[in-house]
């Protein structure tokens, strides 16, 4: 059924070549043998959700996983079952190893028009310390495809605070980035997830007050080159933003689809079953593929919406947060609290005190 509201679909493919050593995803690197009938599984799943009256979606976002390493064919084939409004926005995340003009046509021609790279660095011993293989030169190869085959838009993804980073490798990320004239891009401190191998070896955490610094050089840095800061990791030209992942910032519904993926609509949110076999299997068989979920309470809600909103370049309502107790950290912008450098730095302790 159509609908004029923001809607998003999230489609996960879990294949990897490797296993980067940050990563807590639901990702496999040994169950390739699998993606057919994945792929299949996937489509058959949405047909069912669109029979039940799902709404038609605004975005389509592909993550991983490396969903530029299956089939493009058939993959097309499962973004084009999912009715899509017009001028949607369709992305798929690719590994810059994979990206082929050849590659970006098929999916283009199947609905496609943005694609978010994943750079993660521009300096060798860097990617190696975040147990990445991908070859940095093929970035600037994939960007050119992306121009050659005329996608709207595209992301460039970054990490900083990796083992043995220094200020000077960000920055030379950063000036390589900014050469390829992105519309977008997304900057991410490197966290220490539970059960991942670099949890277990704290000697690599990153350190906060590096990672402060390399924040700052970021921001600055593309702030130079007119990329606006609109979400605390995110950068984009104006028209450019991730329409997708405003749908989780501002709490709108959204339906997840492959194994792990989740989803959420009107307070209940809810998540699959984490591996692929499972999520084949309870296809096949025509039963539910939800593995458990939770409905928030109003003030708990409430609270997340304006956690998630403060992140954001139009911060808070201005009674949400006292924001005279937090010079320099805030800054009032009409009617609207809105986070500062420095306090985009502190956003989380800077939540604590919001008011539902």
């Amino acid at each position: 059924m159509a609908t004029s509201e923001a809607f998003g679909v999230y489609v996960h493919i879990p294949f990897c070549a490797s296993k980067c050593d940050y990563c807590a995803f639901a990702t496999w690197t040994d169950r390739h043998h699998l993606s057919d009938a994945y792929l299949e599984a996937l489509t058959v799943d949405i047909a069912r959700a669109v029979a039940d009256g799902m709404p038609v979606a605004t975005t389509v976002f592909v993550g991983g996983g490396t969903p530029s390493m299956v089939d493009p064919v058939a993959l097309g084939r499962v973004i084009a079952s999912i009715p899509a409004a017009p001028g949607a926005e369709i992305t798929v995340e690719c590994n810059p190893d994979d990206v082929t003009p050849e590659l970006l046509r098929v999916v283009r021609d199947h609905g496609v028009n943005r694609v978010s790279i994943g750079v993660q660095s521009m300096a060798t011993h860097v990617l190696g310390a975040l147990g990445r293989r991908h070859d940095q030169r093929n970035v600037e190869r994939a960007v050119a495809a992306v121009r050659e085959v005329g996608l709207a838009t595209f992301n460039l993804d970054v990490i900083y605070g990796a083992a043995g980073e220094t200020l000077d490798d960000w920055a030379t990320t950063v000036d390589a980035v900014v050469a390829l004239d992105p519309p977008h891009v997304s900057a991410y401190g490197l966290t220490v997830e539970p059960g991942t191998p670099l949890a277990a070896q704290p000697d690599r955490h990153p350190d906060d007050d590096d990672q402060a610094d390399k924040y700052e050089l970021v921001d600055e840095r593309f702030a130079a080159a007119g990329l606006e800061n609109y979400e605390i990791s995110n950068w984009a030209r104006p028209g450019h933003e991730c329409e997708h992942n405003m749908i989780y910032w501002r709490q709108e519904d959204y339906r997840g689809f492959g194994c792990a993926a989740h989803s959420h609509e009107s307070g209940r949110r809810w998540w699959n079953v984490r591996t692929p076999d499972r999520y084949i299997d309870l296809v096949a068989a025509g039963e539910p593929t939800e593995a458990a979920g939770e409905t928030l309470d109003a003030a708990t809600r409430e609270f997340e919406r304006l956690e998630l909103l403060l992140r954001l370049r139009g911060g808070v309502p201005v009674g949400a947060l006292d924001g005279d107790d937090l010079p320099g950290l805030v800054e009032r912008v009409g009617d609207r609290w809105v986070l500062t450098r420095a306090g985009r730095l502190m956003q989380n302790e800077i939540a604590t005190r919001l008011r539902v």
